[in-house]
């Protein structure tokens, strides 16, 4: 069962980038993107890779992230 720990923190967030983990995006308590990484933030968007070309922006105040380790 995998083992989902929230990303608030800036250094959270950081480390997502750095270690290239998976993560899962919820928005409005609805699943909106799961396995893509982070690979930017600021204070107020996270930008999620899904693919090569895929790039989603994701409001840090209207979504909650989720690290899932195996």
């Amino acid at each position: 069962m995998p083992i989902n720990r929230p990303l608030y923190t800036d250094s959270d967030l950081q480390e997502a980038v750095d270690r290239k983990l998976p993560v899962r995006v919820f928005q409005d308590d609805h699943l909106v993107n799961s396995g893509a990484t982070v690979v930017r933030f600021t204070d107020s968007e996270v930008v999620i890779q899904s693919r090569v070309s895929d790039l989603t922006y994701y409001s840090r105040q209207s979504c909650q992230f989720y690290e899932v380790r195996p």
